[in-house]
């Protein structure tokens, strides 16, 4: 296995990256490194995120920096904030015991007097985002005509954001550059009319073949009616325990309401999209950079620059309309040598849309059943014994407690004491999933189809409920019908007539999923009240004493309203 001394690359180098764990070179960086230190040589690299390409780069860019000349030497443009920022911290973090290099990002978001002064003090080496480098270029802050070497870091990225003008001005200004190294994970026209323009005779290196996807990454779908999008994904987070996920949504209104579901629904999440202030992006950033945040959902552009190596799931809330797009997100996942795995949620209409990745990406699609709620109790059970016979115990801290302990748990076997620790979290989710019902698309002409909304159980009979809200406590009957189906998994086939009064409703449901909105429902409370949910016939659709209450206070002036769903 090659080493990276076997690389060329010089000594105080070799510490810094030692310290940082880095024991042996990636492909890519097999690949680059040698021909970036010896040749002026035009590069085009191809790899996908997360392939160790900013060391690929970074470990001959600064090597060929000379540290007496106090300008300019090279210029790495990179698509975000996030990237431009990591990118020049990990080659300071290179070049520790290495000679003082400057190193100076510059982006949008902040402020650009203080990066004036920066650049004005000795910056060797630029990290700029193109939007922010053509603004100090516009000041007279920068010159580029001391540039030897350009990095153009994720260009299909960068092209993708408009920033193609920008890239050409600068490319323009650099005119003494000795060479550009180009970076991408897929190969589109607009790339390659880059390097028709500002290239000469490039070197391809390539770990994979133009779009190819990331060998490292299971891909899988789901297939599912549209208004089981919700249940199916909340699925599929409860049938992998321990999941940490990034979740693209194609739109950043579904990105913040799939976001605010989840949040309510109990889910350790958050969302990413463009309406952030740039405070709350990094913040929300960081906590997921950190693990402090277990699911983060997002829309394509917010998430790009986003670098975490341990995402264990991409899972893709419809797929993207770009095939570039569907790499670039599924790369997030499998990175730095780890296995991922990358799951889509389709409509039966987009099924032939994942042909056509595999197709062009030669990525392998599995399709595979929606988990079904006794699966997931499952997978839940598991996951609560592993947890529990692998939890830390304090010994010292807790010995003083157990005498009392054992006296409360004495008259319990070990066979029930371990059936009730499991429980204290499993029937959460059994009470949850007791009865839910199989969300799957079937084929027509397949019998398990016809159960595919009863869960087998019933034959499709309505049932007529009476539940104590109505207008004067803020539902509508379209609210009322995306908490059924968003909360509960209740397919809007299985939601019959709903007959939506001041205090009070009565609604139709399949028989199937009348003990999961019962049992639901519950836990809601509006105006101070928990919500009941009986047979109509037996309120002979007649509000209670204190429906009739609320009913009278709203007519005679009362103002209160209640929360929206």
């Amino acid at each position: 296995m090659t080493a990276f001394k076997n690389l060329g690359i010089d000594y105080d180098l070799l510490q810094g990256i030692a310290a940082l764990g880095f024991e042996t070179p990636t492909p890519v960086q097999e690949l680059v490194i040698p021909t970036a230190l010896t040749s002026d040589t035009d590069i085009i690299a191809l790899a996908h995120t997360g392939t160790g390409k900013t060391a690929a780069f970074g470990l001959p860019l600064l090597q060929r920096i000379e540290p007496s000349e106090r300008g300019v030497q090279a210029l790495i443009m990179c698509p975000t904030r996030e990237l431009c920022v990591q990118v020049a911290n990990d080659l300071v973090n290179y070049s520790q015991y290495a000679h003082q290099y400057k190193v100076v990002a510059v982006y949008g978001g902040a402020g650009i007097e203080g990066q004036i002064r920066q650049i004005k003090a000795g910056a060797q080496i630029i990290v700029a985002t193109p939007g922010r480098l053509m603004d100090l270029m516009t000041r007279k802050a920068v010159r580029l005509d001391g540039v030897r070497r350009v990095v153009l870091d994720e260009a299909d990225e960068m092209l993708n954001m408009g920033f193609k003008e920008a890239i050409d001005f600068i490319l323009a200004a650099a005119e003494n550059r000795e060479s550009i190294w180009l970076f991408s994970a897929t190969m589109p026209n607009e790339v390659r009319a880059i390097a028709a323009d500002y290239m000469e005779n490039p070197k391809e290196l390539s770990t994979g073949k133009h779009n190819q996807a990331n060998e490292s990454i299971e891909h899988i779908y789901y297939v599912c009616r549209a208004d089981d999008r919700y249940a199916a994904l909340k699925r599929v987070v409860d049938a992998n325990p321990g999941i940490y996920a990034l979740i693209f949504c194609r739109t950043k209104i579904e990105a913040k309401e799939i976001a605010e579901q989840m949040i309510r629904d109990g889910y350790n999440s958050d969302a990413l999209h463009g309406d952030l202030a740039q405070a709350d992006r990094d913040r929300v950033m960081q906590r997921f950079r950190e693990g402090n945040l277990q699911l983060l959902i997002a829309t394509d552009v917010a998430a790009r620059g986003l670098d975490v190596s341990n995402i264990s799931h991409v899972i893709n809330y419809g797929l993207p309309d770009e095939i570039e797009v569907y790499t670039h997100r599924s790369g997030r996942t499998g990175r730095a040598g780890r296995t991922g795995v990358s799951i889509s949620i389709v409509t039966p209409k987009f099924e032939e849309r994942i042909r056509q990745i595999e197709r062009k990406t030669k990525a392998t699609f599995t399709k595979k059943p929606i988990p079904t709620g006794i699966e997931v109790c499952e997978q839940q059970l598991y996951q609560i014994v592993n947890n529990i016979h692998n939890q830390e115990v304090h010994h010292e801290e807790i010995e003083p407690y157990m005498a009392r302990i054992n006296e409360e748990l004495k008259d319990l076997s070990k066979e029930e004491l371990i059936k009730r620790f499991a429980s204290v979290e499993f029937n959460r989710f059994l009470a949850y999933y007791r009865n839910a019902p199989d969300i799957n698309v079937y084929p027509k002409g397949d019998k398990r189809g016809a159960r595919a909304h009863t869960g087998g159980q019933v034959n499709g009979q309505m049932t007529r409920l009476f539940a104590n809200i109505g207008e004067i406590d803020g539902v509508s009957k379209k609210d009322f019908i995306k908490l059924l189906s968003r909360t509960f998994g209740v397919p809007t086939q299985a939601i019959g007539h709903i007959d939506l009064n001041r205090a009070y409703m009565h609604f139709d449901l399949d028989a199937a999923y009348v003990n999961v909105v019962r049992q639901g429902l519950s836990e809601f409370n509006i105006n101070g009240r928990r919500i009941r949910l009986d047979d109509a016939s037996a309120k002979k659709d007649k509000p209670s004493k204190e429906d009739r209450f609320f009913d009278k206070w709203e007519k005679k002036g009362g103002k209160k309203k209640g929360k929206k769903w």
